[in-house]
């Protein structure tokens, strides 16, 4: 496994899971890990935001 100067994340996905990700990531044009990196970063984006309007409220 490469990491490519990030640590390396193992999670557990059934085989027939992976493989239709796999697919999906395919037709967009990413590679999986890079796809849970947009997915991820969209999460913590999307969290900060409810954290700052029930702040503001």
């Amino acid at each position: 496994m490469t990491t490519k100067g990030t640590p390396g994340r193992m999670i557990r996905v059934d085989e027939e899971t992976w493989a239709a990700y796999g697919e999906v990531c395919e037709a967009k044009g990413l590679s999986r890990a890079a796809d849970l990196r947009v997915y991820i970063k969209r999460e913590i984006a999307a969290h900060k935001r409810r954290l700052r309007e029930a702040a503001e409220s």
